[in-house]
């Protein structure tokens, strides 16, 4: 076979010539189009589910959240490997499926099995599906941080967030962002047991009154007789610290009892589990480290790293 190939290439050597001409030129042209990726996707096509549930130790977490999902995605269809990760309030799964399966149709069955076992989990626990990524994925760590500490970590971490996150989204083939460090703000409310009793209230009540405030409300729309309609609205969302401490929890000797009165309500940090930092050289060469936030890039499967980047 060999012997023949051979000598038909010597008998049309300038079909051969032209042959590999275009090979050549045709091969030129897909490396110049190649996308570039840090590591090889060595990943089955995989989806990631995570399930928060705030407050529950890793025992309960396994026991009545990723046991339950375990069961609903083992069997379906295209699913070859499941693994889980059970923490402190959360709950990891990752599902994965054959190479030639579309990810996309592999979310889809996920999906699917999430309804399906949604009734068998605990009140108020939704799981996510995660962004389409592949752990191969990350690109590009950014650090930000307050030199000469003049801005809070709270606000840097709000500016990385709400600012600095939110842009980075918008570039093409970029899957997600993480952020760590500096400090999650919240709206904290410190209750004074002493004044709970004073009042006659308990936790709950606290709780139920700032549940319930915090929204608006619509009731349809005015007919002036005319070309227009009116919408009518109540605007009850909270816009300040401030309106947070007039919430009425209840009425005592014909006075609202309000928030500011069994509570101290200030702006603090969500409890850290986790922390990160930066190291720098200084202009003597001295390396110096100090706290920060940083952002964690990951692009999408198959896009190029030289484009993202």
């Amino acid at each position: 076979m060999l012997d023949k190939i051979i000598q038909f290439s010597l008998r049309n050597r300038l079909l051969i010539l032209v042959a590999a001409a275009i090979m050549l030129g045709v091969g030129t042209w897909q490396t110049s189009r190649l996308p570039i990726d840090v590591f090889p996707n060595l990943n089955r096509p995989r989806v990631v589910v995570i399930t928060e549930a705030h407050g529950m130790a890793p025992e309960e977490v396994e026991t009545l959240i990723t046991f339950p999902l375990e069961t609903a995605f083992n069997g379906a269809s295209g699913v070859e490997a499941v693994r889980s990760s059970s923490g402190i309030g959360l709950s990891v799964i990752y599902v994965e499926f054959g190479w030639n399966t579309d990810i996309y149709n592999d979310r889809q069955i996920v999906n699917e099995r999430l309804q399906l076992a949604s009734e068998q989990l605990p009140d108020g626990v939704k799981p996510t599906l995660a962004p389409i990524s592949s752990i191969m994925g990350q690109i590009l760590m950014y650090g930000m941080w307050s030199e000469g500490g003049e801005t809070e970590p709270m606000e840097v971490r709000t500016l990385a967030d709400w600012v600095v996150r939110q842009r980075l989204l918008t570039v093409p083939g970029v899957s997600q962002v993480f952020t760590m460090g500096g400090g999650r703000k919240q709206y904290q409310v410190l209750i004074d047991p002493d004044k709970l009793v004073q009042f006659g209230l308990t936790i709950e009540d606290v709780h139920t009154a700032v549940d319930e405030s915090n929204m608006n409300a619509t009731g349809g729309y005015l007919d002036d007789q005319g070309a227009n309609e009116l919408l009518v609205r109540g605007l009850g969302r909270i816009t300040s610290l401030d309106e947070l401490k007039q919430i009425a929890i209840t009425m005592r000797a014909g006075r609202p009892v309000t928030l500011a009165d069994v509570s101290r309500v200030v702006e603090g940090a969500q409890v850290k589990r986790g922390d990160s930092s930066v190291f720098l050289r200084d202009e003597a060469g001295n390396v110096e480290g100090g706290p920060a936030v940083v952002l964690t890039i990951n692009k999408q499967p198959g896009s190029d790293t030289r484009k993202v980047d």
